[in-house]
């Protein structure tokens, strides 16, 4: 309950009004906004999840191909869930990558992950809001 007096304005009497505000359902649309959370990362998680493998397809197509080794081994890492992904080649067979990606003095950079990145990047709000709002549907 909130109260407020008036007094000492120009009719110089008092006023005095009660106002009440009371709000019905408070607690069962905190509990309704926490169950969605689970609901909302999972949504997040399969964005992500779709996006980094774009980006593996995108950079695995945009390697050179020799032994077709770097084109068949780029791989996705998810951590325990979380809304983090890690896109590139992690054998030791791999190590060459790095030189393809940023060229070395004898061959020419032809980057393949950093492309593939930049192609995903506009992509990745979209991907969000669309699973997102298919969960919540």
């Amino acid at each position: 309950m909130a109260r407020r007096r008036r007094g000492g304005g120009r009719g110089g009497g008092t006023r005095s009004s009660d106002i009440t505000v009371q709000i019905e359902g408070l607690d069962a649309l905190r509990d309704q906004l926490a169950d969605l959370t689970p609901t909302i990362r999972a949504a997040g998680f399969k964005a992500l999840k779709d996006s980094a493998e774009a980006i593996r397809a995108d950079a695995s197509g945009g390697v050179r191909v020799d032994s077709g080794n770097l084109r068949n081994s780029a791989k996705a890492r998810f951590h325990n869930n979380q809304l983090v992904a890690e896109i590139g080649w992690w054998d030791r067979d791999d190590f060459y990558a790095i030189l393809h990606e940023f060229g070395t003095r004898r061959i020419p950079a032809r980057p393949a992950l950093g492309p593939a990145i930049e192609a995903e990047r506009t992509k990745l709000a979209a991907r969000i809001q669309a699973e997102v709002r298919r969960a919540l549907s």
